[in-house]
């Protein structure tokens, strides 16, 4: 009965879309305002949804240091974006961080945390740059943390599941879940680049 409420639970989490994507800071804050940005969009939510699984994964050090180099490095994008650094490619980027983080989970790649941490962060620095060209009338500061925050939420959220999945039964039946998930969300990635 439980591992049905949390597959379900997951299923409609994921598929529910914000009530509150880009609020406006004047009306909502700035704090606000960032926190919804990464929830605003599919692409956003499922790469940061699959970094957390991927860290869950590979476990150890790399439940902290995976997504630590994700906000790190993509807090280091939004200064680039919100000082106008050209970037090429960051929306195709940021998609194709949905298949690349999605392919990753579903193959279960191992690789030592310090990996992981430089392949997100690769990823990162685009939905950073997204952030910080964004941005609009919102304060830096709080902007800036209330997306930080959003995001590793996300990035916890995919741990818990990884975890709760490995806690409810057989590890092999987890790893199968887990690897499941990850493909979904590279078709979704696919499939939001076709229709993009």
């Amino acid at each position: 009965m439980k591992k049905t409420t949390l597959l379900t639970t997951i299923a409609l989490s994921l598929a529910a879309s914000p009530a509150f994507a880009h609020l406006n800071p004047a009306e909502h804050g700035s704090f606000a305002a960032g926190f919804s940005h990464p929830l605003s969009g599919l692409d956003h939510i499922l790469a940061m949804v699959a970094v957390g699984l991927w860290a869950a994964m590979l476990g150890g050090r790399a439940l902290f240091v995976v997504p630590a180099a994700f906000v790190g490095v993509m807090l280091l994008g939004f200064v680039a974006g919100l000082y106008g650094m050209p970037l090429p490619f960051v929306e195709p980027m940021i998609l194709a961080s949905v298949v690349v983080l999605g392919l990753l989970v579903a193959l279960a790649l191992r690789v030592p945390a310090a990996a992981g941490a430089i392949i997100v962060g690769f990823f990162a620095f685009f939905h950073g740059h997204a952030h910080g060209a964004e941005i609009g009338a919102a304060a830096f500061a709080s902007y800036a943390a209330g997306f930080a925050i959003s995001t590793a939420l996300l990035h916890g959220a995919g741990i818990l599941v990884g975890l709760g999945l490995g806690r409810l039964g057989a590890r092999d039946k987890a790893l199968v879940a887990m690897r499941i998930a990850g493909g979904a969300t590279a078709l979704a990635g696919i499939a939001l680049a076709i229709t993009g």
